[in-house]
């Protein structure tokens, strides 16, 4: 396994499995990623913005396995968003996720103070993982969250 940069050619294989997730999960619903207005051309959305980043994790054919971005959230508090993290059912179990996340919070703390997410309660796996990297769990989302329908909130001094 190997994690890389998004490309350009990642865009349409990484929006279907974000997608799949989703829909795996009955969250393929508004007021999640599913309804992103640039899921299908994360490579530019990341790249226009200062300080955001996205990553794919890929195996030796360079099939993505799964992906993971940072994005601003609060420039003049230094918060920034974990978004996007998913990993396809046939990587689960492989550290993917894991070392998705350690690539995007060493990425973080170059940038940020502090690291947001938010996410589902019923994603289980997700949460723990979370837990084990010492996020912190909140009772209420950010000021200025944008997707509704997340249940679970989640934040990291860097």
């Amino acid at each position: 396994m190997k994690i890389r940069l998004l490309e350009e050619k990642d865009n349409k294989p990484m929006a279907a499995i974000i997608r799949d997730i989703l829909e795996a999960n009955h969250l393929d619903i508004p007021g999640t990623a599913y309804f992103d207005p640039y899921l299908d051309d994360l490579s530019s959305y990341y790249s226009e913005q200062p300080d955001a980043c996205y990553w794919v994790a890929v195996n030796e054919q360079d099939q993505i396995l799964g992906g993971v971005g940072i994005a601003p959230f609060n420039r003049e508090q230094r918060i920034c968003e974990l978004q996007k993290l998913y990993v396809s059912p046939e990587a689960r179990g492989l550290g993917v996720a894991k070392a998705l996340m350690n690539t995007a919070l060493e990425f973080a703390s170059d940038h940020y103070d502090h690291c947001y997410l938010e996410t589902m309660e019923q994603l289980k796996a997700a949460n723990s993982l979370y837990d084990r990297l010492g996020f912190t769990k909140r009772t209420e989302p950010l000021d200025g969250s944008e997707h509704g329908t997340m249940d679970t909130w989640y934040i990291k001094q860097l």
